[in-house]
């Protein structure tokens, strides 16, 4: 695989420094413009602080980018045609030159590919809310289980069937661990009812946990489930109230597929008239910090 590394991530492979893989899709699809790409700064710089090479990933004109300059994060920002690139849609993005943001999907492959091993995001895909009638479970279920790299994220996206997630990725082998919790967090709330038996206290005791997973030679991630900080979440029981009004709404414009998320995120932003837009600002940057401890902690 052909990788275009910016200087500061490619000096940081080359000298064994830590690097944090981030996505691209929470910044083009998941955040109006200007805020994603002020929170697309505020990521790059909090991983710069604690001496983290920061390495966003997106695809640009059919070429794979890790680490991006601060034009290309602005072109992912502010383009109007950013396509939202998933794992199996990566060859034909590169053969058709597209300008696309990465899922979590295809965000760990690239990641994998360049060698590194910790990647953050908001909050994974997983299986949706009536997926026993349409099938739609996100193939991030399936990276997750093939790819030993550490994840962390405040759990799966709230929009979706989080009992139906947590039993699709214990079924696909992955290991859910929490972060000073036993509870599995639902994004934007700190609880979703779904007890965790697996939790560590610190980086460095994830790291180990992470380097016996590698030399158990097993082939998933293990997904961290870091919960929103306390002051900045939405209470489960205000939160699915609009939920469930977006999504029948959805269902209404006969809006489904990729179109879903971000339809869904942005209807529950203007009915929250922003609440949750900040309480998912401020879970992702509470990720890129753990994110960026445990890569410290590996190296």
């Amino acid at each position: 695989m052909n990788i275009h590394f910016s200087p500061d991530v490619g000096a940081a492979l080359s000298n064994q420094k830590p690097v944090l893989a981030l996505e691209s899709t929470i910044v083009s699809h998941g955040m109006p413009y200007p805020e994603n790409l002020s929170f697309a700064e505020k990521a790059e710089s909090l991983c710069r602080s604690v001496g983290v090479a920061p390495a966003t990933i997106a695809i640009i004109g059919g070429n794979i980018h890790v680490g991006l300059s601060a034009d290309e994060l602005e072109i992912i920002a502010s383009g109007k045609n950013i396509k939202k690139v998933a794992r199996h849609e990566i060859g034909y993005a590169i053969a058709h030159k597209w300008t696309g943001a990465t899922t979590v999907s295809s965000t760990m492959h690239i990641a994998k590919e360049a060698g590194i091993s910790v990647f953050a995001t908001g909050g994974i895909g997983g299986v949706h809310r009536g997926a026993e009638y349409s099938f739609d479970v996100s193939q991030d279920l399936t990276a997750l289980s093939q790819i030993p790299m550490v994840v962390v994220s405040a759990g799966a996206k709230a929009i979706l069937d989080i009992p139906k997630t947590v039993e699709m990725l214990e079924t696909l082998g992955v290991p859910l661990v929490g972060f000073k919790t036993n509870e599995f967090p639902a994004f934007y709330s700190t609880q979703s009812g779904v007890s965790l038996p697996l939790s560590v206290e610190s980086p460095n005791d994830m790291a180990r946990v992470f380097q016996s997973h590698v030399k158990a030679k097993l082939p998933s991630a293990i997904l961290v489930a870091n919960p929103v900080p306390k002051q900045d979440e939405v209470v489960s029981s205000e939160i699915e109230t609009y939920i469930s009004k977006a999504i029948q709404l959805a269902s209404d414009r006969g809006i489904s597929g990729k179109d879903l998320t971000p339809f869904l995120l942005g209807h529950i932003k203007k009915v929250t008239e922003g609440r949750s837009l900040e309480t998912n600002v401020s879970l992702a940057l509470n990720n890129v910090q753990l994110g960026a401890e445990i890569a410290s902690a590996l190296v």
